[in-house]
């Protein structure tokens, strides 16, 4: 591989972890306008119903698409990276074919057996919303083929604006539904938000149907003329896809799994120490307010990881050891700059920030400030432990993430069962376990790269630049905000404080050189900023 290539290859994944990340913001932020405003119309009991129903969605997606996309595109990218041509367009059909079937069976087994799951969790007016969330399982696994064939080409724009779609068909739907039903009871207005989601896989699946026919027609026909490569069979080529997609599935599984397991520990140990009357508000709050923000930085992590892969698996592949290593190592850097600050900002406004985004809530404020104080500290771990899956998945190592997630899994469902049970400790139990649980499988995942890949860092550039960043804005937020509210009310005060943050992190962004000249030159204005840095931190 040429030097030219190398860098094209590399100049790839950040690429493409800049317009999924960009796009993720655009969705996350349509997601808080969506959510934020629900949470606030429905209050904690509707909120319950709402989001009862997503983890049980969430482990049926994860069952469909987690492994099988991640898997095309790293064999995609292979192919592609060894001229395979011949071999790629069955490889697309094979996925085709296997995810259309696992999701349709989602489908059916969540609606049909929607009245038995709310029973089992204690929470039988979620039944509506559950059924109506059903039909997007089936919808998104067929797009998720279409996001893993153009993962595997490292062409992210259709990947991103199907993403949009699906995101303004489910808010622009969901919401409408659930203020247009709300008057019938919270149940129903619950159902409507969710149904929202089936709306928006369909906008999604179409976007990016269009976007294929199209890239197929101009890039796709003429390369797979050149047919290198050995001719495989289709059941030869599945049971490939199978090696690399079930180990990542079953590491997936194991988060939506342990958030259903959470539901019911949760609300039973609630109800064993007493607190039975006020479970459902409690578990609302932690799941429908507080994890909520924690969820926010995660779009650009997962963007990094989405973008990754393929990256990772082709240098991999042709041994491209500088390359590889250089790629890793901008990953982690990446992903410590966006969760550093966020973990920060979480952790030190967490009731003013309650306050702000949640003004019909209020008596609510504290208790969801103590949990996202205490979950904030996760954005860390959730971040990092996604990017560094997505290392050791293009570097064929998918069995050990999934086996590190099942150690934090265990450490959570034991730590939920035992903390939750502790009267004073009662639902803050359930955010520390989360805490335990991505702490140890991250730190498990950091180990997996030292020992079995002898992956390393520059500790300056990777961890500490961003570090003293993220403190020298600590203490702007802090004594701004305090300022603040000397003049202007709480709520200015806190707005005041995160924008003050931001420019002070970006300050110390460009005075510790955290940013590369090869970060500004694939940066969307990256070339006006690098300007700015020469100019002013010489």
């Amino acid at each position: 591989m040429s030097k030219s290539n190398e860098h094209s290859a590399s100049d790839s994944f950040v690429k493409g972890a800049f317009i999924l990340g960009i796009s993720g913001v655009f969705i996350k932020i349509l997601g808080a306008f969506f959510k934020i405003p629900l949470a606030d119309k429905l209050g904690p009991e509707g909120m319950s119903y709402f989001q009862s129903a997503y983890p049980i969605y969430n482990f049926f997606i994860v069952l469909a698409t987690a492994g099988l996309p991640t898997a095309l595109g790293k064999i995609i990218a292979e192919q592609r990276a060894l001229g395979d041509y011949r071999n790629l367009d069955k490889t697309f059909k094979s996925g085709l074919v296997l995810m259309t079937s696992i999701g349709l069976m989602g489908t059916l087994i969540m609606f049909f057996g929607a009245d038995k799951i709310v029973e089992i969790i204690k929470n039988p007016e979620a039944a509506l919303a559950f059924k109506a969330l059903a039909p997007a399982i089936v919808i998104v696994s067929v797009m998720a083929v279409f996001r893993g064939f153009f993962q595997g080409f490292q062409h992210m724009k259709p990947f991103a604006l199907s993403q949009i779609f699906e995101q303004l068909g489910r808010v622009i739907v969901g919401f409408a539904l659930a203020v247009f039903l709300l008057d019938k009871g919270t149940k129903y207005a619950a159902a409507g938000a969710t149904f929202g989601a089936t709306t928006g896989a369909i906008a999604g699946l179409f976007v990016i149907f269009l976007l294929y026919k199209k890239f197929r027609k101009k890039h796709f026909e003429a390369h797979s003329k050149l047919m290198t490569g050995k001719a495989q069979e289709t059941s030869e080529i599945m049971k490939r896809i199978a090696m690399i997609a079930v180990p990542i599935t079953l590491g997936a599984a194991v988060m939506p799994l342990m958030s259903t397991i959470d539901v019911m520990l949760v609300m039973n140990r609630l109800t064993d120490i007493g607190m039975g009357e006020q479970a459902n508000d409690l578990y609302g709050m932690l799941s429908g307010y507080a994890a909520v923000l924690v969820n926010l930085p995660q779009v650009i992590t997962s963007a990094i990881q989405i973008s990754i892969v393929p990256a990772v698996a082709a240098f991999y592949v042709q041994k491209e050891v500088k390359s590889l290593s250089s790629t890793i190592q901008n990953g982690i850097r990446m992903t410590l700059i966006i969760s550093l600050p966020a973990t920060a900002g979480l952790v030190l406004l967490s009731q003013p920030i309650m306050e702000l985004l949640y003004p019909s809530q209020l008596q609510y404020a504290q208790t969801t400030g103590q949990i996202l104080s205490i979950l904030g500290f996760g954005v860390i771990f959730l971040g990092m432990f996604q990017v560094t899956t997505g290392i050791l998945q293009g570097l064929s190592m998918q069995n050990r993430p999934a086996m590190n997630l099942m150690i934090g899994a265990i450490i959570k469902i034991i730590l939920t069962y035992v903390l939750v049970g502790i009267p004073s400790i009662n639902i803050y139990g359930a955010a520390i376990s989360t805490l335990a649980a991505y702490g140890t499988a991250t730190t498990l995942n950091l180990i997996t790269m030292k020992r079995s890949a002898n992956i390393t860092f520059d500790p300056k550039a990777v961890l500490l630049k961003p570090l003293y960043s993220v403190f020298v804005m600590s203490i702007v937020v802090l004594l701004g905000r305090q300022l603040a509210l000397l003049f202007i009310s709480p709520n200015l005060s806190t707005v005041f404080a995160i924008f003050i943050g931001m420019i002070a992190y970006f300050f110390m962004l460009f005075k510790t050189k955290t940013l590369t000249d090869e970060d500004y030159a694939l940066m969307p204005g990256g070339s006006k900023l690098k300007k700015i840095s020469d100019r002013f931190f010489k």
